[in-house]
């Protein structure tokens, strides 16, 4: 057991620890429950878990990346428009996030099925020379087009 300041208390009975905590208007917090006998520290429950939140709030605001980004283009996109899109794509692999690439076809391009798969394989090779990725979701086909998802190797 670990009083307010830090100090080791040693190896106490659950009882006579409550009773300390009870007379110095504290709380028995269990820190470590796994191991046996399990540690516990005389403390302000209030601030514990002011603390606890923080550490949690500040490792979120440090944890980057990991997400899902999105980049969709058509079959007339301009050659100048993916190479756009190649740099957007190179940015968010850098930040560690996953990107989908969606070639979306409407109306009648929906017919040009074979079309469209050449056109997504070209600009996965405009990818290809720029960036090092690996598939995470192989390309596949949707109602509204074909897609995939890449992340960094």
């Amino acid at each position: 057991m670990i009083d307010e300041t830090g100090k080791n208390l040693g190896v106490l009975e659950t009882w006579k620890a409550i009773q300390l905590a009870g007379e110095k208007n504290m709380e028995l917090i269990e820190i470590v429950p796994s191991i046996s006998p399990p540690v516990c520290k005389i403390m302000d429950y209030g601030k514990f878990i002011y603390r606890e939140e923080k550490k949690e709030r500040t490792q979120k605001a440090k944890q980057k990346g990991g997400e899902v980004k999105g980049i969709r283009f058509g079959v007339n996109t301009s050659p100048h428009d993916l190479e756009t899109k190649t740099n957007q794509i190179e940015k968010f692999l850098k930040e560690d996030n996953k990107v989908k690439i969606d070639l979306f076809l409407r109306g009648r391009e929906k017919a040009l099925r074979d079309f469209a798969q050449q056109k997504f394989n070209q600009f996965l090779d405009i990818i290809k020379q720029r960036i090092e990725f690996k598939i995470e979701q192989e390309p596949k086909k949707t109602p509204w087009g074909l897609t995939i998802l890449i992340s960094r190797k």
